[in-house]
């Protein structure tokens, strides 16, 4: 189990020190454009994966009906949102927003797959949102700039994207439709990268193409797929308490990795998001009291969590 944390840790370290890494490679490539790259070099990596060990399948027909919007929203529109953002915004604050991404997605299953709104959810959202107003707040009010509502907009799309898996994943293996909807993200991404971004625009230095090739499969193609298998023996509900370090993660590695100063309302806003979405996401009480109750207690919605 050491081993298997570890490995946990590994995936959480890499996918909080991402928000740094883009926040400089967007530097050296137009967003779009740098989405477009990312997203090749990780589905050439999944694809490989999937072909050498045989999980590659053909899919029936219907299934296109939910990959190509699956693609659309939680490829196009969640990468061409996200990079631009960080443009702007720093990668503490974007991890931060981010991190409601669980929150969101229960909020959502309510509405679409029928699942329960717990007391501890509404409890948990209220409290996360309070953290949000600390860290983008002013004393003044909220300083809501376009970075922030694009990171905003790449939160929500991720959570659509993660209701969309959820339906396509009842018919066909989650790896499978990973790899799917990662391709054909990527044939959406491309070709609008191509027309709205010049190629002529692109970073000159050999290191900025290294980081951006290591991050692409590192941290989108073999954190993905060491999450998945860790997944299985450690279980759902222990792996998601390593995801609440993401924004920790990336505070640190912006301090040390670009000089971010790390504030006192930062630290303060961010255990308030954290403190919110362990509460919201807990189902321990919830299934106690369903033991308790039967008849009145609603079923706890699962909230998968994902990069």
């Amino acid at each position: 189990m050491i081993r298997s944390y570890l490995l946990l840790l590994f995936c959480v370290t890499c996918w909080g020190s991402n928000f740094v890494f883009g926040s400089i490679l967007v530097n050296e490539f137009p967003p779009l454009l740098l989405a477009a790259l990312r997203l090749t070099m990780t589905s050439l990596f999944l694809v490989a994966y999937a072909w050498s060990t045989k999980k590659l399948k053909y899919l029936n027909p219907r299934d296109y009906l939910l990959l190509i919007p699956l693609g659309f929203i939680g490829t196009l529109l969640n990468q061409a949102a996200f990079f631009t953002g960080l443009e702007t915004v720093n990668a503490t604050t974007a991890s931060l927003i981010l991190s409601l991404a669980p929150i969101t997605i229960a909020l959502l299953a309510s509405v679409f797959l029928k699942e329960a709104i717990t007391g501890r959810m509404i409890a948990g959202s209220i409290v996360a949102i309070l953290g949000i107003f600390f860290v983008v707040g002013k004393s003044n009010g909220l300083n809501v700039s376009i970075g922030i509502v694009y990171i905003l907009f790449a939160m929500l799309t991720f959570a659509v994207s993660i209701i969309m898996m959820r339906k396509l994943t009842e018919r066909i293996d989650p790896f499978v439709a990973t790899v799917y909807s990662t391709v054909i993200g990527s044939g959406m991404v491309i070709p609008v990268a191509v027309i709205k971004e010049p190629l002529n625009h692109v970073s000159p230095h050999l290191w900025a193409w290294v980081m951006l090739i290591a991050t692409a499969i590192v941290m989108q193609g073999l954190c993905g797929l060491i999450w998945n298998m860790q997944l299985k023996r450690v279980g759902a509900g222990k792996a998601s308490i390593f995801l609440n370090l993401q924004p920790f993660v990336a505070m640190i590695a912006g301090f040390v990795l670009l000089g971010t100063p790390v504030t006192a309302i930062q630290i303060f806003g961010s255990i308030f998001i954290v403190g919110g979405v362990v509460l919201a996401t807990s189902r321990k009480k919830d299934k106690a009291d369903a033991m308790k109750h039967p008849i009145s207690a609603p079923k706890p919605a699962s909230v998968p969590k994902s990069p």
